[in-house]
C-alpha cells in the first residue's frame, strides 16, 4: 500500500512574527509541536519538514522528522504552501507511485487534533473523499464592507435574525491540516480538488498564529488545551535561588548569608542519582551556600555564570546529551535563555509571568518547599511509563468529528 506522508512547510523568513516556526507555545517550538503531532498519528508513515533554515532543520530532525531542503525560490514571501509540498513530492517520489496520500500540516496551528487528523486520513485513503480539511462549525452572522465602506450581510438576511437552532451552520477552515490524494494534487497543484470533505475540530484548537498577539493568545491557551505528558528526559538542570530555596536569604550582623532548603529535595536528587540521571545546578551568583548544597547533594555545579545558556550547552555537550532531552527548572527572567533551548522548560508555580509563559510544565510545589522533589518524581514516573507515552509533543483531546460533503 502506498505511503501517507505529512509535509510541514517551515520557512525561516516569516515577517509578521520573526522566526515564527521556532517560537514556543507550551514550551515547545511550533515546528516541533507539528512534528510531534504528526508522529503521534498512526495513519501517517513519514513526517517531512520542508525548510530553507538550518536552525529549523536541526529542531525538526531532533524531534524525529526527515528534512527536505527548500529551494530559495520556493521560500520567499510569495511562495505558497502548495509549492513546498509539490517540491517534497517530486523529491521523494519522482515516479508518483510510492506516496498515495499527502498531508499538509501547518506549524502555525499549535493545537493539532491528532484523532481528527487520523479520521481525515482514513476518509481519503478509503477514496470517499479526495480532499479533507480541518474546520470549526460556526453560526456567526458574517458581514463585509461594500461600496462606500457600508456594511453588507454575507451569509444571512439582515432583516431576519433567526435563532441559532433555526440557522444553517457554516464551517471555517482552521488551517491546521489538509489531507490530499497525492496523484491528483500533483496534477491540479492546488489543495482543493475533486470531492472535498470536512473534519470538524474543537474551537479551542483552531487558533492560527500570524501575529504576536495570536502567539500570546496561544501561549495563554496552552495550559488549558495541552494534555499533561510524562516528563521524559535524560538529565535535569536547575537554577538555585527560588528553586532549591524560597528565594529569600537571612543575613546576620556579620553579613553571613543563610538560606532554607528542603530535605525532601535532597531525597529527590538522591533518587535521580540512583536512577543514573545526570544533574547540574546552574547559578548566576557565586555563593558558598550553593557550593555547599551541591557538594551535599553530590551533583555538578556551575556558578558565577553570566551566560547560563552557554554554560548549559557546554555541559550538555560534555555529557553528550541532546538539549531536547534535558529538563531545566527555573523561576525568574535570568532563566529564560536556558528555558528556551531545552526540550522541557519547567518552572515553579510562583515563577515570574514571563517565565511561566515559557514553560512546558508548571510544578505544583514552590521553590524551597519540595519543587526539586516534585520534578524528580515526575522524571522517575515517566521512566516507568509505557514507551508510547514518552514521545515529546503536545496532545489535544479529540473533538466529535463529522464529515461534510
Amino acid at each position: 500500500m502506498s505511503a501517507v506522508v505529512a509535509v510541514i512547510p517551515a520557512r525561516g523568513g516569516s515577517k509578521g512574527v520573526p522566526r515564527k516556526n521556532l517560537r514556543r507555545v507550551g514550551g515547545v517550538p511550533l515546528v516541533a509541536r507539528a512534528v510531534a503531532a504528526a508522529r503521534r498519528c498512526p495513519e501517517i508513515d513519514r513526517v517531512i519538514v520542508s525548510t530553507d533554515d538550518a536552525d529549523i532543520a536541526a529542531v525538526a530532525a531532533e524531534w524525529g522528522a526527515e528534512v527536505v531542503e527548500r529551494p530559495v525560490e520556493l521560500a520567499g514571501d510569495e511562495a505558497s504552501s502548495e509549492s513546498a509540498v509539490l517540491h517534497v513530492l517530486e523529491t521523494l517520489d519522482p515516479d508518483a507511485d510510492a506516496i498515495g496520500v499527502v498531508v499538509l500540516l501547518q506549524a502555525t496551528s499549535p493545537f493539532l487534533d491528532v484523532p481528527a487528523l487520523g479520521d481525515a486520513v482514513r476518509l481519503v485513503r478509503s477514496r470517499r473523499r479526495d480532499v479533507v480539511f480541518s474546520a470549526v462549525e460556526t453560526y456567526g452572522f458574517l458581514w463585509r464592507r461594500a461600496t462606500g465602506d457600508a456594511a453588507e450581510a454575507v451569509n444571512h438576511e439582515a432583516s431576519a435574525r433567526p435563532r441559532r437552532q433555526d440557522r444553517e451552520p457554516h464551517f471555517l477552515e482552521t488551517g491546521a491540516f489538509y489531507v490530499l490524494r497525492a496523484k491528483a494534487f500533483r496534477v491540479t497543484r492546488h489543495r482543493f480538488f475533486g470531492s472535498v470533505g470536512i473534519t470538524e475540530v474543537a474551537a479551542r484548537t483552531a487558533i492560527e498564529i500570524d501575529t504576536e498577539d495570536e502567539l500570546a493568545v496561544a501561549r495563554a491557551l496552552a495550559p488549558l488545551v495541552d494534555r499533561p505528558e510524562p516528563l521524559d528526559v535524560d538529565a535535569v538542570v536547575t537554577d538555585f535561588d527560588g528553586v532549591h530555596t524560597d528565594d529569600t536569604a537571612l543575613l546576620d550582623q556579620h553579613g553571613v548569608e543563610t538560606v532554607r532548603v528542603s530535605r525532601s529535595d535532597g531525597m529527590g536528587v538522591s533518587l535521580l542519582r540512583r536512577a543514573g540521571v545526570p544533574m547540574l545546578i546552574l547559578s548566576t551568583e557565586a555563593n558558598p551556600v550553593v557550593t555547599a548544597r551541591a557538594r551535599k547533594l553530590g551533583v555538578d555545579v556551575v556558578q558565577h555564570c553570566d551566560d547560563k545558556a552557554a554554560a548549559l550547552r557546554a555541559w550538555a555537550a560534555e555529557h553528550r546529551l541532546p538539549l531536547s532531552r534535558i529538563a531545566y527548572l527555573g523561576n525568574d527572567v535570568n532563566d529564560l535563555p536556558c528555558l528556551e533551548i531545552v526540550g522541557w522548560p519547567v518552572v515553579v508555580p510562583d515563577a515570574h509571568p514571563r517565565v511561566r509563559a515559557a514553560a512546558r510544565v508548571v510544578l505544583d510545589t514552590p521553590g524551597g518547599d519540595g519543587a526539586v522533589r516534585d520534578l524528580a518524581e515526575r522524571v522517575l514516573s515517566a521512566r516507568d511509563a509505557a514507551p508510547a507515552a514518552s514521545l515529546p509533543g503536545s496532545g489535544v483531546a479529540a473533538a466529535p468529528t463529522k464529515e461534510n460533503p
